[in-house]
C-alpha cells in the first residue's frame, strides 16, 4: 500500500498538465490511472515472488512477503502479478487504439521493466539500475503519458511535472533500500544503496526531496497556483529529521510511510494548483 501514491501522483500530475489544453479527453485519464496502479500492484507482486523463488528476502525487516513467508504460493503471487500486467495491457492498448501505437512500444518497455526488477537473470534492481527505472517509468513515463493521451500534446510543463513525480517515487524507494543495506549485503543485492553506502544514500534521499521542492518551484513560475505543492515541506521534516537523526532498520518503516505521504501531499497540491492555474 506505501507504494501506490507511486502510481497515483504521476498521473494525477499529468491530467493536471493537460488541463487548458484545447480538447482533453477525461475518460483517457481514468484508463491512464488503471495502467499506472495496475503496473505498481504488478511489480509488486513480481517482486514478492522473483525474490522468494531466489531466497534472497529470508532475513526481512520491512513487512513479510508472501511467498517467502508461506502466505501463498509462488504459482499464486506469479498469476497475480501476469493478472495485473495483463490488465495494464488492456487498458493500455485501449489508450494506444486512440491516440498512437508507439505507446504499445511504451507499454511493452514498462512492463518489462517491472518484471525484470528483480527476475530474470540478472535483475537490473540488483545491480544499482532500480532508481533510475523508477524515476523514468514512474516519473517521466508515467506523467508526460498521461498528459499526451489526455490532451494529445506534450508541454515543457509536463516535463518538470514528471522530474517531480520522479524524485518523489524515487526517495521511496531509497529509503527502502537504506533500511535493507545490511541484509542486501548478505544476500548478494547490490542496490545502488549498497554500492554507495548509508551516508551517501542519507544525502541521496535528502536531496531528491530537495530537488522535487524545487520543481514545485519550477512549476509555480508556469503557474502559480502551483506553488501550494511547497505546503508539502510541513510533511517532509519528520521523514528528513529520522534519517538526519541516523535510524536504522525498523525504524526506518515509519519514514517509508512519511515519505508516501510526502509524494500523496506535495504531487497532489501540486496537481491542484497545475490545474487551477490553466
Amino acid at each position: 500500500m506505501r507504494t501506490l501514491p507511486a502510481a497515483v501522483v504521476p498521473v494525477g500530475l499529468g491530467a493536471a498538465v493537460a488541463v487548458g489544453g484545447p480538447h482533453p479527453v477525461w475518460w483517457r485519464a481514468v484508463l491512464a490511472l488503471v495502467v499506472s496502479l495496475a503496473l505498481q500492484i504488478g511489480v509488486n507482486y513480481a517482486n514478492d515472488y522473483s525474490v522468494g523463488v531466489r531466497g534472497t528476502d529470508e532475513v526481512r525487516v520491512g513487512p513479510q512477503r508472501m511467498v517467502a513467508g508461506g502466505l501463498a504460493s509462488p504459482r499464486a503471487v506469479k498469476l497475480a502479478a501476469f493478472g495485473a500486467f495483463g490488465v495494464a495491457a488492456v487498458a493500455g492498448l485501449v489508450l494506444a487504439a486512440a491516440t498512437s501505437w508507439w505507446l504499445l512500444v511504451v507499454g511493452v518497455a514498462a512492463i518489462a521493466a517491472a518484471w525484470f526488477y528483480t527476475g530474470g537473470p540478472k535483475p537490473y534492481g540488483y545491480l544499482g539500475f532500480g532508481e533510475l527505472f523508477e524515476f523514468v517509468f514512474f516519473g517521466l513515463v508515467a506523467t508526460i503519458g498521461t498528459t499526451f493521451v489526455v490532451g494529445e500534446s506534450v508541454p515543457a510543463l509536463s516535463w518538470i511535472a514528471g522530474c517531480l513525480a520522479g524524485c518523489l517515487a524515487c526517495a521511496l524507494l531509497v529509503v527502502n533500500n537504506l533500511r535493507d543495506i545490511p541484509t542486501d549485503k548478505v544476500a548478494g543485492k547490490r542496490t545502488l544503496a549498497v554500492r554507495v553506502g548509508d551516508r551517501a544514500t542519507r544525502s541521496a534521499y535528502q536531496g531528491l526531496l530537495a530537488a522535487a521542492f524545487l520543481l514545485v518551484i519550477a512549476a509555480g513560475i508556469q503557474r502559480p497556483p502551483a506553488l501550494i505543492g511547497l505546503v508539502g515541506l510541513v510533511v517532509a521534516v519528520p521523514p528528513i529529521r529520522v534519517i538526519r537523526r541516523g535510524a536504522t532498520g525498523r525504524d526506518l518503516i515509519a519514514v517509508l510511510g512519511g515519505t508516501g505521504r510526502v509524494q500523496l501531499v506535495v504531487g497532489l497540491l501540486t496537481a491542484l494548483g497545475i490545474a487551477l492555474g490553466a
